[in-house]
């Protein structure tokens, strides 16, 4: 053999070699080659994970931005803290009586309550349900005579526009039939008008929860997939319910800063005779500054008219306080 053919045999035995060589560190290091994820070249030490990473491989077609440009899900970060915790339930707890309150946010879905015990006396508040169960009987606009009618009721309170109405939407069967349609669950209609040893119109004497109302509100502004009264019908409502008279413009609109939206209808009522025990209610939508809700307010045993008031009010304050 000549000496170049021993220096090219020479030559292949060392590639050989060089190449046995590289193969078992390869599989040392477990197979990684260039360009691969996890090599040098990304930055990392070793046992690091890229930032976010679990260590478990991601889905065929997932990213680091994909995942955290996807909408949150109700119940994980689309959440809102419960507005009826800490200040408003303490302050609901130092008042006489008994105060129930729901909390319905149209932006996350959730809802929340304050207070326990059986239904309470609605009080005016029963118009709202008689105008939902009368529009929806009409399935239109109301004629002439009955919107005059509405009016009174909604924006003044009247009862014997209330009345009236009672009577054309069928009386207790007529809205038994549409709360059930409604879904409401803890509503009991009153079964008389005049009532024996009680001097105010009888409907008053309804009883509800303030869950119920939250029900009744969502036909008007957030009715989902099965509405129960035309847009036109809701939009009607709702304007009667945006100009209550001002000397009514009070309770859910407590805290609530001038040009905003503010839907409702408050009920008030004496229990007794000697007019130390009052049934105060108020119930609407309140829109606008980041804040989109529904909210109901029901209180009994208020010793004055104005203690319910001013109890309505200022809760109704701290809701819109921890609604931002």
């Amino acid at each position: 053999m000549t000496a170049g053919a021993r220096r090219a045999t020479a030559g292949v035995a060392v590639a050989v070699v060089a190449a046995l060589v590289l193969l078992l560190v390869l599989r040392a290091s477990g197979g990684s080659q260039p360009g691969a994820a996890g090599t040098a070249a990304a930055g990392l030490g070793a046992g690091q994970q890229p930032a976010g990473s679990s260590g478990r491989p991601r889905p065929a077609g997932s990213s680091a931005s994909a995942a955290a440009t996807a909408p949150a899900r109700p119940g994980t970060a689309a959440t809102h803290p419960d507005p009826l915790s800490t200040a408003a339930a303490s302050f609901a707890a130092s008042r006489s009586g008994s105060v129930q309150a729901a909390v319905f946010d149209l932006r996350t879905g959730q809802s929340w309550r304050l207070g326990d015990g059986p239904a309470q006396p609605e009080a005016s508040v029963v118009k709202l349900d008689i105008l939902e169960a009368l529009l929806a009987q009409r399935g239109a606009a109301l004629p002439s005579d009955e919107q005059g009618l509405a009016q009174a009721m909604i924006e003044d309170s009247d009862n014997d526009a209330a009345t009236s109405l009672w009577d054309e939407a069928g009386g207790a069967a007529g809205l038994a039939a549409y709360n059930d349609r409604a879904g409401l669950t803890g509503t009991t209609l009153s079964q008389c008008v005049t009532c024996a040893g009680f001097p105010w119109p009888g409907w008053g004497l309804t009883t509800t929860g303030p869950a119920d109302q939250l029900t009744l509100l969502k036909q008007l502004v957030a009715p989902g997939a099965h509405p129960l009264l035309p847009p036109a019908a809701r939009s009607y409502a709702l304007s009667l319910m945006e100009h209550v008279a001002a000397d009514q413009a009070w309770g859910v609109s407590g805290g609530v800063p001038p040009g905003l939206t503010v839907a409702l209808k408050n009920g008030w009522l004496p229990l007794n005779s000697a007019d130390t025990d009052w049934q105060v209610n108020s119930v609407g939508w309140v829109s606008g500054d980041g804040r989109d809700y529904l909210v109901a307010v029901l209180s009994t045993g208020n010793p004055t008219e104005q203690y319910g008031i001013d109890t309505i009010s200022q809760l109704s304050a701290l809701i819109w306080s921890a609604m931002r």
